[in-house]
């Protein structure tokens, strides 16, 4: 006989929710457009998700006004100054390198 909770887990143990990943879906498609936007410049630049950041950023904007995930800097996202000069340095050395 087992002791545990259903699918093996223990009884009384608490639930703790993960730190990111998990908010509500836009069951009211409030940011159809941008997700929209996004989805077809991944299509038209083969999934290259670098060339897509500018509606992925809008994406994001868009459900943090509409209160569909947590409101956060940009930059806690990867969409400082910073992280955009570092990628595109980086890409451009690695083209020159190969």
């Amino acid at each position: 006989m087992s002791a545990g909770g259903s699918f093996g887990g223990t009884r009384g143990a608490r639930p703790v929710p993960p730190e990111k990943g998990v908010f509500p879906l836009d069951h009211m498609h409030e940011c159809d457009l941008e997700k929209k936007e996004y989805l077809s410049c991944l299509k038209a630049s083969g999934h290259n998700s670098e060339k897509c950041r500018e509606f992925s950023k809008k994406y994001l904007e868009c459900r943090m006004e509409k209160n569909l995930m947590a409101k956060q800097d940009m930059s806690e996202l990867g969409f400082g100054k910073d992280h955009e000069t570092e990628t595109s340095e980086g890409y451009e050395k690695d083209k020159i390198d190969q």
